[in-house]
């Protein structure tokens, strides 16, 4: 969404029971998840219109704010999105990794260096700093009780691209090809219903491609959000020429 100079305003959105924000035990599921999300983008944003980012389990809400809100949402990008919610029926790769760095691993505590070793598909210390600041705090404050209220109910209620026949506004689907949590290959098939979309797999990548490949992610983001922006002026010249 935009401020009234017309540059983005950003919202961050705590997931109930996944960093700061309570998750009551109302929260049991991945559809009341998804359905607080949606509470929130309500009261948040009314009637304008927003792009949405999701990572992860981030990313199936996200596809599912675009079959709830539709044409309101500008733009859609999925990092490493679950597409399936079952873990038996994912096709993921093996668990890989690239390049250790045991005298990193070393010198950790030995449960940040667990968590990060479980992840990291090319160990180095920069790769380590970005997961230290922007991965572990999450792992240090989430509400285990909750996220497993949650994950035995993982599956949403209705796939959220059986509810639309495609989303037409500017998508990207990025995956990792070393990704052994979600894959990629789900996320390649997940393309036919964002016929705007830019999909990328990138390797030396895992689930946290962003961490592993930040150049690469930031720099397809930005041509995301330029192309959001670009949608979203040919709406309003649209608008004008209907009202003219």
């Amino acid at each position: 969404m935009f401020d009234a100079h017309g540059h983005w305003r950003r919202v961050y959105v705590d997931l109930p029971g996944m960093g700061q924000s309570t998750a009551g035990p109302e929260i049991d599921s991945a559809d009341a998840v998804a359905e607080a999300v949606v509470s929130f983008a309500r009261t948040t944003f009314a009637d304008e219109r927003f792009a949405v980012l999701g990572n992860s389990f981030g990313g199936m809400i996200a596809r599912h704010l675009v079959a709830e809100f539709g044409e309101q949402v500008l733009g859609l990008a999925l990092l490493c999105p679950v597409v399936v919610a079952d873990h038996g029926s994912r096709t993921v790769p093996a668990r890989t990794v690239l390049q250790t760095d045991p005298t990193l691993l070393a010198a950790l505590d030995p449960v940040d260096a667990a968590d990060y070793e479980a992840m990291a598909v090319v160990q180095s210390p920069e790769n380590w700093c970005r997961f230290r600041d922007a991965a572990l705090p999450g792992f240090r404050v989430f509400d285990q009780s909750a996220v497993q209220r949650i994950s035995s109910n993982y599956a949403l209620r209705a796939e959220p691209e059986d509810r639309f026949a495609n989303f037409q506004g500017p998508a990207l689907i990025l995956a990792g090809r070393q990704d052994h949590v979600v894959g990629y290959e789900d996320q390649l098939a997940l393309a036919g219903s964002y016929p705007q979309a830019t999909v990328a797999v990138l390797d030396r990548a895992g689930h946290n491609a962003h961490l592993d490949q930040p150049a690469l992610t930031a720099a397809l983001l930005g041509e995301w959000l330029e192309r959001v922006q670009e949608w979203k002026r040919e709406d309003q010249r649209a608008q004008t020429n209907r009202v003219h």
